[in-house]
C-alpha cells in the first residue's frame, strides 16, 4: 500500500483537533492538515517549555538583535511558532533532521519574500532543449566539489536574488571546464543589469531582489557578452544601484545554454558531462533544515527557489529506522551556516519538492580570464 495513503490514513484521527497559530495561518496547508499543531504540541511539550532558552542561544549564535522589546517578543512567539513547525517537517521528512536554523524567528511569507525569488517558467528564445545523452555508464557517486568546478557557498542576503546564485553557478562550473580556470562571477552584474526582456515573448523579467528565472538570465549574459568577477563587480544584497557593467571586464561568457528534460537519469548524464546544472525547488522544508538527506512525503512541486546541482550520492545517512536514500548535492545561496556548511540533499528518483522539474546547463566559450 502507498506510504503516503498509510500517512494519511494514520493521521486522519488527529485532523480535527488541529490548532493554528496567527504566525504560520497561511504556513503549509496541506501539511498541517496532515500533522496537526496538536499533536506537534503534545510530542514538543518540553521544547517549548524551554523555547526562551533555546531563542537566546539563538539569538547568540546568528548575531541577532531586536530594536524593541517588542519586536522581541513579537520574535519570540514567531520563534515558538517555527518549534512546532520544525516539529511538524520532522514528522514529514525523517530521513532529515529538522529544527532551529538562522531564519527561526521569520514568519514563512518573511521567509519566501526576503529569501527566496523564482520566476515562473517560460523559456527564452535561445535556450535548447538538451540532447538525449547516453547513461550506461553514469558513476554510482559524483561531485563537482571533488573536481575543482564549484567555488565556495555565498550568502544573498535578504534579497531574492537567488536565481542569480544559481545562474553564476552553473556558468563558474561551465567556464571551469573549458579554460581549467575556476573564477568567481558577479551576482550583482545580474542583480542590476540584467532587466532587459520581452515579456510576450519569454515572460516576466528578471528583477534584482524581486525574483528572476535562470534561463532568462543566461540569455541576458550572452546578449550582454558575459560576466565580471565578484571582485570587480561585487555583491552588495539590494538592487538600488544603477548597472556598472563595465564589458572590458568580462571573464566569462555564455556560448549556449540548454534545458534538461525531466528525467533523472539525463540531469545526472548532463551534469556529469556538463557542470553544475541550475536547477529550481520548492523551499518549504528547507528553512526548518538542519543536515541528511531530505525525502518529505509531501511537498509541492511549485517552483520558487534557485539553487545549484553539484553532484549525487548512491546512498545518504539516514536513521537506523529508515531506508538510505540515493540523493542530489544541492548548492545553496544562504551562507556557510545554514544546512550542511550550505549544502543540501534532497533524495533522488521522485521528483521530490519539483527538483527535477526545471533543470537548465549552460556551456562557455573557451577563453581566458584576463
Amino acid at each position: 500500500m502507498d506510504r503516503l495513503f498509510l500517512l494519511f490514513l494514520s493521521l486522519s484521527c488527529v485532523f480535527a483537533s488541529a490548532v493554528v497559530s496567527d504566525v504560520i495561518s497561511n504556513d503549509d496547508p496541506l501539511i498541517r492538515q496532515v500533522v496537526s499543531d496538536a499533536e506537534t504540541e503534545e510530542d514538543s511539550g518540553d521544547h517549548l517549555l524551554n523555547a526562551e532558552h533555546h531563542f537566546t542561544l539563538f539569538k547568540s549564535k546568528f548575531g541577532k538583535t531586536y530594536a524593541t522589546q517588542e519586536e522581541h517578543d513579537y520574535r519570540l512567539g514567531v520563534f515558538k511558532a517555527n518549534l512546532r513547525r520544525a516539529k511538524r517537517h520532522q514528522l514529514l521528512d525523517p530521513t532529515a533532521i529538522h529544527g532551529v536554523t538562522k531564519f527561526s524567528d521569520l514568519t514563512p511569507s518573511e521567509f519566501r519574500r526576503q529569501f527566496l525569488g523564482l520566476k515562473p517558467l517560460k523559456l527564452p528564445a535561445d535556450a535548447q532543449k538538451a540532447p538525449i545523452l547516453p547513461t550506461d555508464n553514469l558513476p554510482d557517486d559524483f561531485d563537482w566539489r571533488d573536481r575543482g568546478a564549484v567555488t565556495g557557498i555565498k550568502d544573498q542576503g535578504s534579497c531574492g536574488s537567488c536565481w542569480s546564485f544559481s545562474t553564476t553557478g552553473a556558468l563558474e562550473g561551465a567556464h571551469y571546464l573549458a579554460t581549467g580556470e575556476l573564477v568567481s562571477l558577479s551576482e550583482q552584474q545580474l542583480v542590476d543589469c540584467d532587466h532587459e526582456c520581452d515579456p510576450q515573448e519569454y515572460g516576466a523579467c528578471d528583477s534584482g531582489c524581486n525574483g528572476g528565472l535562470m534561463t532568462s538570465a543566461f540569455e541576458y549574459t550572452l546578449k550582454a557578452g558575459g560576466l565580471e568577477r565578484e571582485e570587480d563587480y561585487p555583491y552588495t544584497g539590494n538592487d538600488r544601484g544603477p548597472c556598472k557593467f563595465d564589458k572590458s571586464k568580462i571573464v566569462a561568457s555564455v556560448a549556449n545554454f540548454s534545458v534538461i528534460s525531466v528525467d533523472e537519469e539525463q540531469i545526472a548524464a548532463n551534469l556529469v558531462k556538463h557542470g553544475p546544472l541550475a536547477v529550481g525547488i520548492n523551499a518549504v522544508f528547507m528553512q526548518t533544515y538542519v543536515k541528511g538527506v531530505s525525502c518529505p512525503y509531501i511537498c509541492f512541486r511549485s517552483l520558487d527557489h534557485g539553487v545549484l546541482l553539484v553532484g549525487y550520492g548512491s546512498a545518504g545517512y539516514a536513521p537506523i529506522r529508515f531506508k538510505e536514500k540515493p540523493y542530489w548535492i544541492i548548492k545553496n545561496s544562504w551562507g556557510e551556516n545554514w544546512g550542511e556548511d550550505g549544502y543540501y540533499k534532497i533524495c533522488r528518483g521522485h521528483n521530490v519538492c519539483g527538483v527535477d522539474s526545471m533543470v537548465s546547463s549552460v556551456a562557455a566559450l573557451n577563453t581566458k580570464s584576463q
